[in-house]
């Protein structure tokens, strides 16, 4: 009889903790912390540390991940969230590729997805799919628009094998038709190259006034390098994916005078008063320093960042309909993202909708110059 009694309150013991442990919520999250996306996950793995460890009375149980930039390893990740961990949101990846690579499964599961990485879906798994970074339409528009002014006539592009690069060369190549500006040469290369001669040979026999680099974290100050020690003298525009203190340093002296299309999180000491985002990215900045040393600072932190500010406003809301751990909830959750509107970030405004899951427009983008070891802010992106 005692064992019997011993045996049912070790059960309900068990039940009242797993029950408890079903109404928090789950948040898990995969970064490339290591591998060649470690200067894009590096600073995002240290952004969760800074993030509350619950919301409206709900604990949050964040489990952190490293995917080491392979999108097997991320697609086995989210499995582990989905089917063990019961994941009620999941934030990652770091890269197109990796995040691409889960994507079927989070729409099978029903999951929502912070995405820290800008991709591009059908209407059926966008669904689920919310991106943190800004997509390369607005980011595109604004390297064009600097292109007309400085009277480019001619565009070479060397851009990831990969999705990334595919994505950047759709975007880019209506846009650069539009503005007049010929298209002379596309080149690819992988993340892991440690030789893009061939390629740039191939540029520079192009001649264009001007080279794109697609590529994102320090692969893509490869061909950046590669193509001034070659001698090519035209002006050389890197994407949103490539700006950080670490591009800087392993492209050196090569990288001087390139210009980088970036969310206002790394002009933040250039930024005026005025700007709408510039208080919210002093508190990050701040709280970032504080932690993790001056200089700490990355652009690419900043998504996670932006991710649970959108996620913060939205948590509430599903709350009010369904508990942790259920489809119900996850559908909810879904629904208040989408809902999302004026959520003030480090890299813009948010506000989701059907049709939109970036949610940014004009201020979520400015340009910068390498100059000096530092990104300096073009004066004619402080409007």
């Amino acid at each position: 009889m005692k064992l019997l009694k011993k045996t049912i309150l070790f059960s309900l013991t068990a039940m009242s903790c797993s029950l408890a442990l079903a109404s928090d919520i789950t948040i898990g999250v995969t970064i490339s912390a290591t591998g060649p996306g470690a200067a894009l996950g590096g600073p995002q793995k240290s952004t969760t540390e800074l993030f509350p460890k619950s919301v409206a009375g709900k604990k949050i149980n964040w489990i952190v991940l490293d995917d080491t930039t392979d999108p097997t390893v991320a697609s086995r990740n989210v499995s582990k969230f989905i089917n063990e961990n019961k994941a009620d949101v999941i934030i990652g990846s770091s890269t197109t590729a990796n995040t691409a690579s889960f994507i079927d499964t989070i729409v099978a599961s029903k999951t929502p997805v912070m995405a820290l990485a800008p991709l591009e879906l059908p209407p059926e798994k966008d669904h689920w799919v919310f991106k943190m970074p800004q997509n390369n339409n607005i980011m595109g528009q604004a390297l064009v628009e600097h292109m007309t002014a400085t009277g480019v006539k001619s565009l070479g592009i060397i851009a990831f094998g990969d999705i990334y690069g595919d994505l950047w060369i759709k975007a880019m190549t209506p846009m650069l038709e539009a503005a007049g500006i010929k298209l002379s040469a596309i080149e690819r290369y992988n993340r892991t190259d440690t030789s893009v001669v061939g390629q740039t040979l191939k540029l520079l026999g192009a001649k264009p006034d001007a080279v794109l680099v697609a590529g994102g974290g320090t692969p893509a100050a490869l061909p950046h390098v590669t193509l001034v020690e070659r001698g090519y003298k035209g002006q050389i525009y890197q994407t949103h994916g490539a700006p950080s203190s670490a591009f800087l340093r392993v492209g050196g002296s090569n990288v001087e005078g390139g210009i980088f299309v970036a969310g206002p999180l790394l002009a933040h000491d250039q930024l005026p008063d005025s700007a709408p985002t510039k208080k919210t990215i002093v508190n990050y900045v701040t709280a970032y320093e504080e932690k993790f040393g001056p200089g700490s600072l990355s652009s690419f932190g900043g998504h996670m960042w932006d991710a649970w500010a959108v996620l913060e406003q939205a948590l509430p809301k599903a709350l009010d309909k369904a508990t942790p751990g259920t489809e119900q909830f996850r559908v909810a959750l879904r629904d208040a993202l989408e809902a999302s509107k004026d959520v003030v970030g480090v890299h813009g405004i948010y506000n989701m909708s059907p049709e939109d899951h970036f949610g940014h427009d004009e201020r979520s983008r400015v340009l910068l110059r390498a100059e000096n070891g530092t990104f300096k802010l073009l004066p004619a992106t402080n409007k």
